[in-house]
């Protein structure tokens, strides 16, 4: 149990370089869902562009502690953008993500240096104000974005020429998954960079940070593109995967949305928004069966279990037991 959860994470996000395990950790149970879960890699892949969503959030707040209600704005951003760019004719998937990315990053570089100059409740208040503004801008643009009907008619050529979209979203979950990897590999990569340091030293403390001479709305500003880049990744894949693009995207309901799945998983461990969205979307489905009109009860009660009991999230209480663990094994070791 312990070499699991230290693979996992710890308490501080890239306190340690990459490890080829964690990649194992990450791909192993992704690809037994496409060996044994066959006929339900539709719903498993739009699990895992939510998981790469929350990803990215972490990249905000578990590292560089950047507090938002509004990142379902470079999430609906990047869907939009892959969705148009096909359907003007842009049609090579891999290329389509990344210009749709862009976006994002580049929306993050105009709005950031306004918004991480804010902490605390203003920097929420003025994220949710952005969020509701550019939701509104997507329903009154209906002759761009579809409005309520959504952006329909998204057609892609094949992966790399080859790989054609199958109706069962074979291609799609291995496409997602692909894309899941990469990003999870280089964000980690980041965190245990001089950069991520000195991200999580601007986490702890922003003044003691600017007296020591860091260039802190630099670095702030870089990780909101980073971590905007990721969220319009996620957008994109998307789009791509269902050949759809929805007013919801942009919707402060998935902002709070990923947020949940976040605290469930663990701020700041990378893991945890890969444990979170899984968890918080099975939550939320069997709790909609349960009753369609008071699902968030549900969602609300596993919330104040968390906030009482594991504020670390899943992760924080697995790490914590295996330190327990651990320490038993050494007492009884100890002559």
């Amino acid at each position: 149990m312990k070499i699991i959860v230290s693979s996992l994470g710890s308490d501080v996000v890239g306190s340690r370089s990459f490890r080829w395990t964690d990649l194992a950790l990450l791909a192993i149970p992704l690809l037994s869902v496409y060996v044994a879960f066959p006929s339900y890699l539709s719903l498993a892949s739009y699990v895992a562009v939510m998981a790469l969503f929350a990803l990215s959030l972490d990249v905000a707040l578990g590292i560089a502690g950047i507090v938002t209600l509004g990142h379902a704005v470079f999430f609906g951003v990047g869907a939009y953008a892959a969705g148009l760019l096909a359907i003007a004719g842009w049609q090579e998937p891999i290329s389509g993500v990344l210009l749709a990315a862009t976006c994002s990053a580049l929306l993050a570089a105009i709005t950031g240096p306004f918004v991480l100059r804010l902490t605390g409740l203003p920097q929420v208040i003025v994220t949710l104000i952005i969020a509701v503004l550019f939701f509104e801008a997507g329903n009154k643009m209906g002759w761009l974005t579809g409005g309520d009907d959504g952006l329909q008619g998204i057609v892609l050529s094949p992966i790399f020429g080859v790989f054609e979209w199958s109706i069962y979203s074979t291609t799609e979950y291995l496409y997602v998954l692909a894309w899941l990897m990469i990003v999870f590999f280089a964000v980690q990569r980041m965190a245990a960079s001089p950069f991520g340091i000195a991200l999580r030293g601007i986490r702890e403390n922003r003044l003691r940070m600017q007296l020591i001479g860091s260039p802190v709305m630099r670095h702030l500003v870089v990780s909101y593109m980073i971590s905007a880049f990721i969220a319009g990744i996620a957008g994109a894949l998307l789009a791509q995967t269902t050949e759809f693009v929805g007013l919801e995207v942009l919707s402060v309901e998935t902002s709070i949305d990923v947020v949940v799945m976040l605290v469930l998983g663990g701020v700041g461990h990378l893991f945890g928004a890969l444990l979170g969205a899984p968890l918080y979307l099975l939550v939320k489905d069997l709790s909609k069966q349960w009753n369609p009109h008071a699902w968030m009860i549900a969602i609300g009660f596993l919330l104040v279990l968390v906030t009482l009991f594991a504020r670390g999230g899943i992760l924080g209480v697995l790490y914590a037991m295996a330190g327990k663990f651990d320490n038993r094994n050494k007492d009884k070791e100890a002559p």
